[in-house]
């Protein structure tokens, strides 16, 4: 069983910049689909990116062009870059497989504000 440790999260104004992490404590190279996900106040909870065990990945039309999602196996971490952050970014953000499994780690809180 993987269980997934979220971090990197915090405070940031608009248009600035975080890096999210997720470690694994299993290994991640045979889970081929790892995903970042969220939940903003009030709001279920979405799909923002995903990556393959190829390197192909895919994004939310919301985060396109600004977010970007990788996996170095051999460290079994996902990691979520996002740029140009908006206010509408704010949310706790989670990793998991995708589809998920049912546990869930912590998430970790992403604020966008001025």
């Amino acid at each position: 069983q993987v269980h997934l440790v979220e971090s990197g999260g915090g405070l940031v104004q608009p248009g600035g910049s975080l890096r999210l992490s997720c470690a694994a404590s299993g290994r991640i190279l045979n889970i081929n689909v790892m995903g970042w996900y969220r939940q903003a106040p009030g709001k279920e909870r979405e799909l923002v990116a995903t990556v393959y065990s190829s390197g192909r990945t895919k994004y939310a039309d919301s985060v396109k062009g600004r977010f970007a999602i990788f996996r170095d196996n051999a460290k079994n971490t996902v990691y979520l870059q996002m740029n140009r952050l908006t206010p509408e970014d704010t949310a706790v953000y989670y990793c998991n497989a995708n589809p998920p499994y049912e546990v869930w780690g912590q998430g970790t809180l992403v604020t966008v504000s001025s």
